[in-house]
């Protein structure tokens, strides 16, 4: 319980339940932060990006980094080739060699890309530079739209070597009988503020 000396008192009686830390988030704020994509397309906006599109947002905004036909500048990542090199000693892992999904292509270009600018691409110049990318490593055709309706059919080749992993999230089985008593777990910022920075001195 809080003192009654604590500033803070009246406002926690008066807020039962409730942790005080923050404000609730707005749907427009949760629809913000919900913007992966899966394999199957859930998650994908609307919109469109041709291969030809892409290609000038390619030059513009990726190739000083990956180079003008994805082959990576210094030590950032190559984009394309590489088909074939997994079981090298030295793989070169690319979006035509290694990756799984065009969905997680347009995801990570989406939320990560540019490397200065994340966040920053709308949704048809992601589907534009997606497009182009594919195109780099041979897997579609120069007059290529990818759009919402199309992505999930585009397969990557390496796609059939990633599987589900089938073991337990945990190791430990689960007791069901005559099970010890987990006690009292009490945390201390969620009574008083005060309480709690006095326990961490």
């Amino acid at each position: 319980m809080a003192s009654k000396n604590d500033p803070l008192a009246g406002y926690a009686n008066n807020r039962a339940g409730y942790y005080g830390y923050g404000s609730p988030a707005s749907a427009e704020q949760i629809a913000g932060w919900d913007i992966d994509v899966r394999p199957d397309g859930v998650g994908l906006p609307e919109g469109s990006g041709s291969v030809e599109d892409g290609e000038t947002l390619y030059e513009d905004k990726c190739a000083e980094c990956h180079g003008t036909f994805g082959e990576g500048e210094g030590r950032y990542p190559v984009l394309a080739g590489g088909r074939g090199s997994l079981k090298d000693a030295r793989p070169t892992k690319t979006v035509g060699s290694y990756w799984p999904y065009t969905s997680t292509l347009y995801d990570y270009i989406h939320r990560a890309m540019p490397f200065t600018q994340p966040e920053s691409l709308s949704a048809d110049e992601t589907y534009a530079i997606t497009a182009y990318v594919l195109y780099l490593n041979d897997l579609v055709e120069d007059d290529f739209v990818l759009s919402l309706d199309n992505l999930a059919s585009v397969h990557l080749p390496n796609e059939g070597n990633f599987v589900a992993d089938p073991r337990p999230d945990v190791a430990n089985e689960r007791c069901m009988e005559n099970c010890r008593d987990p006690g009292e777990i009490k945390i201390l910022s969620e009574v008083s503020p005060r309480a709690a920075e006095q326990a961490s001195t």
